[in-house]
């Protein structure tokens, strides 16, 4: 259902680590649109949407923060506070960060295009819309 939680292969030696992210590999879609979302203030909360049709890959660069994903019946809160441990949260599917910490940077990958028409942004209408879907 919302277990979603991928784990990169990690690479290193003594000068630094690596890890690295393919699109239709190590994502199950493929790349169209990256950005990432840093200075949050601690007590703000982002996202608080779902989409009709986009894909995204949740990816904690630096610090830490709470995804909460609902699909309508169910939650579930999921840390992320490892740059290799990523959070896929599929399309229609709620989603809500909170509790960032100062240093975080959250990457997400998504599988489309930015368009507004594909967010839903009222919970109630999300489950209304999820319901008609199961």
């Amino acid at each position: 259902m919302i277990e979603n939680i991928s784990e990169l292969k990690v690479m290193g030696d003594d000068r630094g680590k690596l890890s690295v992210i393919e699109g239709g590999i190590d994502v199950q879609f493929d790349i169209k649109r990256v950005f990432y979302i840093y200075d949050v203030n601690t007590s703000a909360t982002r996202g608080a949407h779902a989409h009709y049709k986009t894909k995204q890959f949740l990816v904690p660069v630096s610090g830490r923060c709470k995804v909460t994903l609902d699909n309508g019946q169910e939650k579930h809160t999921f840390e992320l506070n490892k740059p290799n441990i990523c959070l896929f949260q599929d399309a229609m599917i709620w989603g809500t960060m909170h509790d960032f910490s100062d240093d975080c940077v959250l990457m997400i990958l998504a599988d489309d295009h930015y368009d507004d028409s594909d967010y839903i942004r009222n919970y109630n209408k999300f489950l209304e819309v999820a319901k008609n879907d199961s």
